[in-house]
């Protein structure tokens, strides 16, 4: 393993924990020895990563610390590259956009033998065989899931029956050729499923709706008991 897979592994390792872990463990974890560890922990701090704690107290990473992307592998080039064409393929305008301004920015700063992969092209998105007519923003859906706004949505269900709704969204999902809303309900009072595509206008409310986002995400995965994509089909299709 290299150095700098070394520090990257480290740096992840960390992050999974929100109290100082002792060395000891930090060090079985990633398979080096305690000498090792140290003077990783001394390389980070250098490189400016606000890690807290010292031998026999343990060590804690502050949020913020970004490593610079000449720190990925050849593989995690790759899944960037493939995830990155495929959001650019398959996702909204403003998502597509962003996928590839984002790949754009890290091929800037990147090592030219890892430029050399990005440019090389052999991994390739496949064409979908469905096409969404999909017309809403979705970048104001995602605002409202971040925000734990209301959304008045004007949907029209498989039958072709329409109706406004206000709904709570807190997840969304990408599909290939799709998209789905995950929500509560006021009308119905419960977990409901919709079709962007079948959305034809909606707009977000001022008010915020009364649970955390979180409490609705965990309530949603507990209401499983078909698993997750054969609810939702059976939930909107």
């Amino acid at each position: 393993m290299s150095r700098a897979e070394r520090l990257l592994n480290l740096i992840e390792e960390l992050r999974r924990h929100r109290r100082p872990v002792p060395g000891i463990d930090l060090a079985r974890a990633l398979h080096v020895s305690i000498r090792t560890l140290y003077r990783d922990i001394a390389s980070l701090r250098a490189l400016g990563a606000g890690i807290e704690g010292e031998p026999g107290l343990g060590y804690v990473l502050r949020s913020g610390f970004l490593l610079p992307p000449v720190m990925f592998t050849v593989e995690e080039v790759d899944a960037l590259i493939l995830g990155s064409r495929w959001v650019a393929d398959r996702a909204d305008k403003p998502l597509a956009v962003a996928a590839r301004r984002a790949m754009a920015r890290l091929s800037a700063v990147m090592p030219n033998e890892l430029v050399d992969r990005v440019e090389a092209q052999y991994l390739l998105v496949g064409p979908s065989a469905y096409s969404s007519r999909e017309t809403i923003d979705m970048s104001v859906v995602r605002r409202a899931i971040h925000r734990e706004r209301k959304l008045l949505i004007h949907y029209s269900d498989s039958a072709g029956k329409n109706s406004e709704r206000v709904i709570w969204p807190f997840l969304l999902s990408y599909f290939d050729g799709g998209r789905l809303i995950s929500a509560w309900c006021e009308l119905r009072d419960g977990l409901r499923h919709f079709r962007t595509d079948r959305i034809s206008s909606l707009s977000e409310m001022s008010s915020r709706y009364p649970r955390r986002r979180h409490d609705l995400i965990k309530l949603w995965r507990e209401s499983e008991a078909l698993g997750p994509c054969k609810q939702m089909t059976t939930a909107v299709f």
